[in-house]
C-alpha cells in the first residue's frame, strides 16, 4: 500500500488504535488533536478527493487524551460515482496502521419529533434501503458478515455512560441509508418510518459493512440537522444542513472527543 509507506515516512512509528470518519458538523474534533500530523489525501494513493462542500480531505494523526487516532477529515460518498466501495482502500491502510475501531459520524434528517435539530444520535443498527453492498465482487467465505450487532453494543454502551456524565442528551436509533444525492420524498420518509428508522442519510452503512469485513469494531453518531422531509416546513438542501452542522459543531465535537478519549485501547 503506498499510502501506508508515505504515512509511515511523515509520523514515524506512530500506531493509532482508533479511526474516525468525519461528517459534516463534526470537524471541530480536530481541535482536540494534539501532537498533530495532517495529511492531504492528494498525497495518499487511494484515498477519496471528496466533492462535497464541508469536508477538509485531509488524514490527521495524533492523540486525543491518552488515545492515539487516525482521523479522516471527509469521506467518499456513493452518490458521487455510483460506486459505493470507495472507502475501502483507506480503511485497509487504518487497520494496517494499527487500528481495531472505527468511530463514523455523519449529520442527518430526524423521522421523530422528539428528536430536533441539533440532537445528536448514537447509531444502534441500520437499514440498507439502496441494498448496495461495497463487498460485492470479492471472494472467498469472509464475504459473507455478520452484521449482527455490526454497531457495538460495549462501546454504544460506553458512549451513553459518557454523555450522561457530560449532562449531555445522547438519542439512540437506527440509520437509515438512502443512497442520494438527491433528499428523499416525504413518501420515502414515511416508509422510513414504518421500516423503523429513525433517522436517514446518505453515507456511514457502507464504510460499517467494510469495518465489519475487515474486523474492525464499529460506533456511529449522527448530528441531526433537519427533520425528514414533509415533517416541517423546511426547505432541505445541502447549504441548509451545513449550516445546521456548524452551528452544532463544537457541542458535537466535544461530546466525540470525551468519548473517544474513553474507548478502549486495545
Amino acid at each position: 500500500m503506498d499510502a501506508l509507506h508515505i504515512i509511515a515516512r511523515r509520523a514515524p512509528q506512530f500506531q493509532p488504535r482508533i479511526a474516525v470518519v468525519l461528517g459534516s458538523g463534526w470537524g471541530g474534533l480536530t481541535d482536540h488533536i494534539t501532537q498533530a500530523v495532517q495529511i492531504p489525501y492528494a498525497d495518499l494513493p487511494g484515498f477519496p478527493q471528496p466533492t462535497v462542500a464541508g469536508h477538509s480531505a485531509s488524514l490527521w494523526l495524533g492523540y486525543i487524551g491518552a488515545q492515539a487516532v487516525a482521523v479522516m477529515g471527509g469521506r467518499k460518498h456513493g452518490y458521487e460515482t455510483g460506486a459505493v466501495d470507495g472507502m475501502a482502500v483507506p480503511l485497509q491502510v487504518l487497520k494496517a496502521l494499527g487500528c481495531h475501531t472505527l468511530v463514523q459520524t455523519n449529520a442527518a434528517g430526524s423521522l421523530r419529533a422528539d428528536m430536533p435539530p441539533q440532537s445528536l444520535m448514537l447509531v444502534t443498527d441500520h437499514l440498507n434501503l439502496p441494498q448496495c453492498s461495497p463487498l460485492v465482487g470479492q471472494t472467498g467465505s469472509a464475504r459473507f458478515v455478520n452484521m449482527v450487532d455490526a454497531y457495538d453494543i460495549e462501546l454504544n454502551r460506553l458512549a451513553a455512560l459518557v454523555a450522561i456524565e457530560k449532562n449531555a442528551l445522547l438519542f439512540e436509533g437506527v440509520y437509515a441509508w438512502f443512497l442520494g444525492p438527491q433528499f428523499e420524498t416525504p413518501a420515502e420518509i414515511r416508509m422510513a418510518r414504518l421500516l423503523g428508522a429513525d433517522a436517514v442519510g446518505m453515507s456511514t452503512v457502507p464504510e460499517t459493512i467494510l469495518a465489519r469485513y475487515l474486523g474492525l469494531r464499529v460506533m456511529a453518531l449522527s448530528f441531526i440537522t433537519n427533520f425528514g422531509a414533509g415533517m416541517s416546513g423546511e426547505h432541505l438542501s445541502h447549504a441548509h444542513t451545513l449550516q445546521q452542522a456548524q452551528m452544532g459543531s463544537a457541542k458535537a465535537s466535544q461530546l466525540l472527543a470525551d468519548i473517544i478519549a474513553r474507548l478502549p485501547q486495545t
